[in-house]
């Protein structure tokens, strides 16, 4: 199995009336679907700000945001698509008027089937999956204190 390293970095689109923005996926192999938070690997030569806003042109049509603070960081190594992914993620809140997606990338389209905006308090109360698992807690805490001190521990997963 062909293992791959990457760098990722993730948005939390957070609207003011506290909604989250996630994108449901469909796994190649399969498996149920899930809720992710929009973004994705990091190309090559790209800082985290310039690969966020590709991603989020490409999965959201979105052009124009400010990139917020980062709330949260993990490592998760899983398997896609006949490959090995060990990945470290970075997501950053980023505020924003709720708005209606358009997904400009085909690629993505094979595998993204909805869009859909959570309320926060909703997240917790979900029987879907989410991830990361504890979504509801980032966006929660985050609301409720603000950015969290600097640096941040890895979260480390392993599927």
């Amino acid at each position: 199995m062909v293992i791959v390293q990457r760098q990722a970095v993730r948005a939390i689109i957070l609207s003011g009336t506290h909604e989250v923005l996630l994108l449901r996926i469909r796994p190649p192999d399969g498996d149920r679907s899930f809720w992710i938070a929009p973004g994705g690997g990091l190309e090559p030569g790209e800082n985290v700000e310039q690969g966020l806003r590709r991603e989020l042109r490409e999965e959201l049509g979105l052009l124009a945001f400010t990139l917020g603070p980062l709330v949260w960081q993990r490592e998760h190594s899983f398997s896609w698509d006949g490959r090995r992914i060990c990945q470290r993620e970075r997501y950053h809140i980023v505020h924003l008027d709720r708005f209606e997606p358009r997904m400009h990338d085909a690629l993505e389209v094979r595998a993204l089937d909805e869009f859909r905006w959570w309320r926060v308090s909703d997240l917790a109360l979900t029987h879907e999956r989410l991830t990361p698992l504890s979504l509801a807690r980032i966006v929660t805490d985050y609301l409720a204190n603000g950015a969290p001190a600097l640096p941040l521990d890895w979260e480390i997963l392993v599927d």
